[in-house]
């Protein structure tokens, strides 16, 4: 890139002006600020200590050795401690000529390494996925992608949590109230009926404790005492010993939820290579703690729990086994970690998990090592931050959760109106028009999730996610469907030939854009190297709005000189494939026509 060949010159001027020699990642470049005449500057400052000279003077020195040695460079201009470098218009012209494959630009075909393993979504099979999930598989959706682009070889897994206490809780509730309902008896979809004996359950054991303090009895001891908590109880431990009534229910009862979740999934465009289930996977991490045990680096209680020491580590004692000899749910994180590795001998393993699950995995990491397993330095917890709405936080087990089935049909509810509202959709078919409204709403929920860094914690607002003006995926889609619109009235809708474009002069709007497009390749490697699809996202904005005021003050269709117009729909062309391409890594489509 200009900027490595820039960084070097630089180096090379310090040592001939100067005889220090400094290295080239010490370098500070950065793109011009608009108020200067400019592409990119050099920041001078840090230099001044090896120069022992003014700003200006070391700026003019450094200035005139770059201009002589770097052909890409027209001219320079010193403010203060700022040199800024004016590139060619043949320099940004090349961008353009130089990309056979714009198609595919910015993308890496991998090689041959060891894949990376991404684990995301990880539901539980007593209620259906909620705004929370939303948020975890769509990161993780696109961070996979996003590997991919960048020459990694990516597994996307999922670990579902088809076990335990919680679903026990449905299962008992069922039993208990449910009458023999069904999702075709009820007409309600399978992972919400599940759902729906989730929220029963924690209704009834509330009950429950509440009349026990109202008889004066503290409440951590009613909670003990509860007879619904007790049957739950008792119905795990019948499940581990494989009773045959207890199995058959539940295998029912998952049936229903995973018919619920395939079509959630589908509608979200999320799909894995593979599916693990903790029922399958517990049982190899028991027998990993059991080994552990007979190597006497766990240790078992009197009642009969077992436990690993990491306080040596700056961590508290964990529990692997309870007394009655269940697993917990680092048990099976365990068993599937090294289920993976058996399988992959990945470079990495990615958990995409909320951040309240930060110490787990320090604890799964701590667990492994002292167990002897050194690959466990290999696995990496990408944790994001929680999604809230306007009204506050969402509790599962008190119904106060928001669907993801309701928040998209909200999401394609609000892309309909506000779509037509505007007059934006081009005439269609009903069935056309109703596809474009669901791309619609699933580009404005996606890319509002996608665009904030996952570190962050963040408020959803559906109506402010499908502004068609703002930092959205209605925006962006608008500005797509503009230039395949403008494309298609040239005729130009396929790859432009490529012809000469010697001796034209560029408009600074057409260097904003080919200077965005340039950077789209490291800006994919970035957002790989971090993780961070929102890298990806509002670099796609920043194109879309640079795109936009080039359009607004450069003719196109009307450019009477041939070559000119050639090279700006050539130009257009690029653009929409970055931003169909970038898109895409985000799991959002881009429509040819609005």
């Amino acid at each position: 890139m200009i900027e490595q060949k820039i960084a070097q010159a630089v180096a090379d001027a310090v040592m001939q002006n100067y005889g220090k020699e400094i290295l080239p990642s010490a370098i500070q470049i950065q793109k011009t600020n608009p108020e200067f005449v400019g592409d990119l500057t050099v920041v001078i400052f840090p230099l001044l200590g090896i120069s022992r000279k003014s700003p200006e003077i070391t700026g003019n020195q450094i200035g005139k050795f770059l201009l002589s040695s770097i052909s890409e460079i027209s001219s320079f201009q010193v403010v203060k401690g700022f040199l800024n470098l004016c590139l060619t218009d043949e320099f940004f012209i090349e961008v353009l000529k130089s990309t056979e494959d714009i198609c595919h630009f910015g993308f890496t075909q991998p090689g041959n390494e060891a894949p990376v393993v991404v684990e995301f979504s990880s539901p539980n099979t007593n209620k259906p996925l909620h705004l929370g999930h939303i948020r975890n598989n769509l990161l993780g959706n696109a961070v996979s992608q996003i590997l991919k682009a960048s020459g990694k070889n990516v597994v996307k897994v999922n670990l579902v949590n088809d076990r335990g206490i919680h679903i026990c809780k449905s299962m008992l509730a069922w039993k208990l109230w449910g009458n023999g309902e069904t999702p075709e008896s009820s007409g309600i979809k399978g992972d919400h009926l599940v759902g729906k004996y989730y929220v029963l359950f924690d209704k009834k054991f509330k009950e429950e404790v509440k009349s026990y303090v109202i008889q004066g009895m503290p409440e951590e001891e009613a909670e003990k005492r509860s007879t619904l908590m007790q049957q739950a109880r008792q119905l795990l431990v019948k499940w581990e010993n494989h009773d045959s009534e207890t199995i058959a229910l539940w295998k029912s009862m998952n049936a229903w939820v995973y018919e619920g979740f395939d079509v959630t999934y589908r509608r979200m465009g999320i799909s894995f290579d593979k599916t693990y289930h903790e029922s399958e996977t517990y049982l190899l991490g028991k027998k990993i703690v059991e080994k552990g045990l007979g190597e006497g680096l766990l240790v078992r209680n009197k009642d009969g729990s077992v436990w690993a020491d990491l306080t040596s580590e700056g961590l508290d004692e964990k529990l692997l086994l309870r007394s009655d000899g269940t697993s917990v749910y680092i048990t099976q994180d365990l068993g599937t970690a090294h289920l993976r590795y058996g399988e992959y001998y990945p470079q990495q393993l990615i958990y995409v998990v909320g951040n309240e699950q930060n110490y787990h995995f320090d604890v799964l990491k701590a667990v492994l090592k002292k167990l002897g397993y050194s690959w466990s330095e290999k696995l990496h917890h990408l944790n994001y931050g929680m999604v809230e709405l306007p009204h506050g936080k969402m509790k599962s087990r008190e119904g106060t959760v928001v669907d993801a089935d309701d928040l998209m049909d909200t999401m394609t509810d609000t892309a309909r109106k506000t779509t037509e509202a505007l007059g934006k959709a081009e005439e269609a078919s009903p069935e056309d028009l109703e596809l474009l409204y669901q791309k619609v709403g699933m580009a404005a929920l996606k890319y509002f999730i996608l665009k904030v860094d996952p570190k962050k914690n963040m408020l959803f607002n559906p109506e402010e996610s499908i502004d068609f003006n703002g930092n959205t995926g209605p925006f962006i889609q608008y500005t797509h469907a503009r230039i395949r619109s403008l494309l298609r009235k040239a005729g130009a809708d396929n790859n432009p030939e490529q012809i000469a474009y010697t001796g034209i002069q560029l408009h600074k709007n057409e260097k904003a854009v080919l200077d965005a497009l340039r950077n789209f390749p490291e800006i994919v490697q970035q957002a790989a190297d971090m993780l961070s699809p929102a890298l990806i996202a509002n670099y796609i904005f920043d194109l879309a709005k640079t795109y936009n005021a080039f359009y607004q003050e450069v003719p196109v269709m009307k450019e009477e000189n041939a070559v000119l117009k050639h090279f700006r729909l050539h130009l257009s062309f690029f653009t929409a494939s970055v931003i169909k391409n970038g898109m895409s890594l985000l799991g959002i489509d881009v429509p040819e026509k609005m």
